[in-house]
């Protein structure tokens, strides 16, 4: 027999089902972005065991080849198959992006729910803080993160990381607010539910689909902001082969090949367009006021 203590998260229950039927129609933004993801992910995968040559090999006789024979998509000034250099610029763009979203959430969803719940005087110091942060750019951190401690691929996660914590804090504060002014936070709170318990329980389900939707925008960012530090030198060191620095060692050669510009740039493009439209579907998908519209 379901005791009185467990009335609370019978409510819960009730908030984030999803409403009884209401039409589900088949969702093309989400299952565009999520094959381009998914395409994403499967290049950066298939880049661990196989890639057609060594993507760092200099091979000064085979230089700036263009696309057929031998080298599908053709050469660099230093004759590294692009190819090659393309599938391992998948895997270090995802890793950057996979550890610089988890950084951010990290650090901003517990800032965000300790804003909400600690009343005036604890929100305003958080949220000053974020907007201080959030004044710095990714590019700005990563110069000064490189400064002290050199251009790497860990000060670039950082720098990122750190540069979307204030999107996230803001995004959680907002979302735990609405929560908390809910009938059955009300009724938690009436069974003694407080702090840690409250807002880990009650509140942090009710707003994980916001969460999840930014996370996959976050992303997007993240793919673009680590272009541009490897095109500013400030992001992975060479010979690691980066999508951001394969535009920029392009751009010297843009006259005599303008396609070593091309494929990176297509490639990232792909990629962010293909992580905004999954951000797209999936907030369509887990918002109920908008199912079935």
């Amino acid at each position: 027999m379901t005791s009185v203590a467990e009335a609370p998260p019978e409510a819960t229950a009730d908030v984030v089902a999803p409403t009884v039927g209401k039409p589900r129609r088949w969702n093309l933004t989400l299952v565009i972005g999520a094959s381009v993801v998914g395409l994403v992910v499967l290049t950066a995968v298939v880049s661990f065991i196989w890639t057609p040559y060594d993507p760092t090999r200099v091979d000064p006789a085979n230089t700036l080849l263009s696309p057929g024979g031998d080298y599908w998509l053709g050469t660099d000034h230093f004759g590294r198959d692009i190819v090659s250099q393309l599938l391992v610029g998948a895997r270090t763009t995802l890793f950057v992006g996979v550890v610089a979203v988890a950084i951010a959430a990290a650090i901003g969803v517990p800032l965000g729910l300790l804003a909400a719940s600690g009343g005036r005087w604890l929100s305003e110091p958080v949220m000053r803080a974020l907007d201080i942060v959030f004044a710095f750019p990714a590019i700005l951190l990563a110069i000064i993160l490189a400064a002290g401690f050199g251009a790497s691929t860990l000060t670039g996660m950082i720098a990122i990381g750190v540069a979307n914590v204030p999107v996230f804090g803001r995004l959680t504060r907002a979302g735990a607010l609405q929560v908390l002014q809910s009938d059955f936070v009300l009724a938690a709170r009436s069974y003694g539910r407080r702090g840690v318990v409250l807002m880990v329980r009650y509140v942090l389900p009710n707003i994980a689909a916001l969460l999840i939707v930014q996370a996959s925008v976050s992303f997007a960012h993240a793919v673009l902001a680590e272009a541009a530090l490897s095109y500013l030198g400030y992001g992975t060191p060479p010979p690691t082969p980066t999508w951001g620095r394969m535009l920029q060692e392009a751009q010297n050669y843009f006259v005599v090949q303008p396609m070593l510009a091309v494929w990176p740039g297509l490639a990232i493009a792909l990629s962010v367009l293909g992580f905004n439209l999954m951000g797209d579907g999936l907030r369509d998908a887990l918002d109920p006021r908008l199912r079935g519209r």
